[in-house]
């Protein structure tokens, strides 16, 4: 999979940087696709930075019992969208230092760190529900990872697939939500079936 990305991305000049966007519904393969095109990219000694959208999710009560419905919360609540659209992703088309609010799942808290990004290279982000409107403009090539419900089920781990009122009421709402809405299959460069 990574190998046939790196046949697609141009020849990397200098002073130019790239910035991929690896977008999917949840379990759809996204960090082993990344991690497997970024040990690709060094390997060709390519400079890569990655993001991944869950370390940048809002603290828990942000996102649950909001008063919204479950598949709101998660489509429209999980991220700040215009901040990291703001602070994220029109910086780090700069190819600049970016002091970014990391989650810590264990405290329900953020930790600020500093990021250092290339200034020719390329930057990786991946992510459920990338190509939302405010954050689409800033990729120079989007992925969609397309993987059929049933397969992405099947790889949650025991324990959560217990909870199906979860499932129905927040995630595949909001999956549906923005498979009807924003149509990430037609708007992406390219489709990778996982």
């Amino acid at each position: 999979m990574a190998h046939e990305l790196f046949d697609i991305i141009p020849s990397l000049s200098s002073n130019q940087l790239y910035i991929i966007g690896v977008d999917g519904l949840s379990r759809s393969g996204k960090t082993t696709f990344v991690n497997q095109l970024e040990s690709k990219l060094n390997k060709k000694g390519v400079d890569v930075f990655t993001f991944h959208m869950d370390n940048h999710i809002v603290k828990k009560n942000e996102r649950y019992d909001t008063g919204f419905e479950d598949w709101y919360e998660y489509y429209q609540l999980q991220w700040e969208v215009e901040w990291l659209r703001e602070h994220l992703f029109k910086k780090a088309r700069r190819g600049c230092q970016l002091i970014l609010p990391y989650y810590d799942n264990e405290s329900d808290d953020h930790k600020y760190q500093t990021v250092d990004l290339p200034k020719e290279g390329v930057i990786l982000i991946e992510g459920v529900f990338l190509q939302r409107k405010e954050w689409q403009p800033y990729f120079n090539h989007l992925l969609f990872l397309d993987c059929p419900r049933n397969r992405r089920f099947a790889r949650e781990d025991p324990s959560a697939q217990k909870n199906m009122e979860k499932f129905r009421n927040r995630y595949w709402k909001a999956e549906d939500y923005y498979m009807r809405n924003v149509k990430p299959r037609e708007s992406a460069d390219y489709i990778v079936n996982t």
